[in-house]
Formats: structure tokens, sequence, C-alpha cells
């Protein structure tokens, strides 16, 4: 049997970041206030003229470079996103063609935060399938254009970055199992209410960002990531102690606090990246794996369990061992 493994990782941040300290001088908020409610000291802003496809770029070729291939060796990218640099051709189809590759399967999946964990299952079965040997999935998200900046409610929340992996076949198991779900009957909770169907009008337009039920979304969270983590330990009879890295979703230090302490794992064994990049939607589990992959926190043979969930609402994990 043909399994799937992480062969390399990459990320990347925009030079520019913003502080807390850097908010308090244009909303009323506070340095204290946002760490105590989400545990953000930073967050990194594209600059003007840079898109989605540069940052998942940058990304993909520190990836690669991992992996030990060229970009001719790639057979597959799926790139997640929110923030596409163009309504069409994909992000995926720019990524190709700037990497100079040609006529192989290149596709965006839009899960939103859930984003890199569905094209990880994605990605696992093309590879199972023998469709492909080298997959390049890319997390990259410029959620600042998306943001209200005058909204303190939401405006401290989110960044801009990337993150990269590539995936090859293996004799052992490497991807153990994936585990991804949607249900559409929370769509107001979490969501940008404008779109191309609903028309460019200067209605939409001030609807054109980020609006979200805070203490509902917070709510739902933990339950769902308590609940994915639960089904795919006992869909693989593994018990939570054997777990050596919990890679969650980067979006707020209270909810990977309670999603740790439901599996009883300490702090220790939970990497946590969203103080220097708040959340950086279906980015945040790359940017968090090549983060600690590159501190030497995790070591190949260990097993890790990501967990996402986003607006959809849409949720997922995924068992790895390294």
């Amino acid at each position: 049997m043909t399994y799937t493994r992480i062969a390399g990782t990459g990320a990347y941040l925009p030079e520019k970041v913003v502080t807390n300290q850097d908010l308090e001088k244009t909303m009323d908020t506070s340095d204290e206030w946002i760490r105590e409610r989400t545990g953000i000291r930073r967050r990194h802003i594209a600059a003007d003229g840079e898109t989605c496809s540069d940052m998942a770029i940058a990304a993909a070729y520190k990836a690669m470079e991992m992996a030990g291939i060229e970009a001719s060796d790639i057979d597959l990218i799926i790139v997640g996103t929110v923030t596409p640099d163009k309504i069409f051709p994909s992000t995926a189809c720019i990524v190709q063609r700037r990497l100079g590759i040609h006529g192989c399967p290149a596709l965006d999946i839009q899960a939103a935060c859930s984003g890199f964990v569905y094209a990880l299952d994605l990605a696992n079965r093309f590879i199972q399938s023998g469709s492909a040997k080298n997959a390049l999935i890319v997390g990259s998200e410029m959620l600042s254009r998306i943001t209200n900046w005058e909204d303190r409610t939401t405006a401290v929340l989110f960044g801009d970055g990337a993150g990269a992996a590539i995936l090859q076949p293996s004799d052992e198991p490497g991807v153990i199992s994936t585990h991804i779900h949607s249900d559409g009957q929370y769509e107001d909770l979490l969501q940008v209410p404008s779109g191309i169907a609903l028309g460019y009008d200067a209605v939409c337009a001030e609807k054109a960002f980020i609006q979200m039920n805070g203490n509902a979304v917070f709510r739902r969270a933990v339950a769902t990531l308590d609940s994915i983590a639960r089904e795919t330990l006992a869909g693989n009879g593994i018990d939570k102690h054997d777990i050596d890295w919990l890679i969650p979703h980067q979006a707020n230090l209270r909810i990977i606090s309670a999603a740790a302490k439901k599996l009883d794992l300490s702090m220790d064994r939970v990497v946590v990246t969203v103080d220097d990049h708040a959340n950086t939607s279906s980015a945040s589990i790359p940017l968090a794996l090549d983060t600690a992959v590159r501190d030497g926190r995790i070591q190949r043979g260990q097993l890790l369990l990501f967990e996402a969930f986003g607006a959809g609402f849409t949720w997922g994990s995924a068992l790895i061992r390294f």
C-alpha cells in the first residue's frame, strides 16, 4: 500500500509588522486587552502590491528546498485561500505559471481556516491513488484586505502569511488519517457577506469585510475541535497521551488552550504561534508546523495532530507520523 509523508515545509510572513501598541494609536483598544482575550501580540501585513501568490511562492520554495526537489518535480498544486489573487484563474494556476510548471492539476480550495487540512486530505488521496508523487499544498491568506480596520472586535484578530508542504509517497504511514466536515447552517456567524453574485454596488462594498459573532464562534470552535480530535483518535485506536504535538489552527490562544485541556495535553506539547502572526486562516497550521520543524521541536517519527475550524462552518483534522 502507498502512504503519504510530509517531505518538506516552508513559511512566509510579510515584513511589515503591526503590533498591539500600533493598534492602540488608531482604535479604542489596548495591548493588555488584546493579549488577555486572544494571546496575540502582533500581526504581519502584506505590502502594497504584494499578492496571495507572492506569499505562496515564497513558502513553496522553502518547502521544496527542505524536500530536496525542484519545481519541475511537482505534479499537483493545491492552494487553500479565501483571498485569491483573482476571481479566476485560481491562485494555484498562477503559482503553477510562476514556478514554470505545465500540465499538472492546479486548484484552489476555499474552506476558510480549514483550507490546509482540506488540501492535505485531497493531496493524500491523489498520492495514495498513484496520481501524484510530489504534491505542493499551500495555505496563503491576505486577511488584512478583508478586515475593517475601524472595527476593534475583528481588526485585532487577523494577519497575512503563507505556509506550504511537499507531500510524497512513502512505504510507511505518514498521513495516518484525515477527517473533514462542514455545516452550512452556521453561515451567518462568520462571514464576509458581499460577493460576486450580489454585485459591487455601494451597499455591498460596505459589507466587504469580515463579520463575526465572536462568542458564538468561540463556543462552537471549542466544542468542535474537541469532537474532531476524539473522532480522529478513536478512529485510529490512538490514546490522547500518545500525541507528541498538537498543532491547532492559530485563531485565539483561549481556544487553543481549551482544546488542549480537553485532550489533557500540557501546553508544552502544543505548537503556538498565534502571538506572532495572529489568525492567518488556512496559513496558520502550516506556519506553526514549519516553525516547530525548523526550531527542532518536531522530530521525525513523532506523532502530530492537526485540527482546524473555520467559517462555513468547516472543520477537520489530520493524524500525522512526521
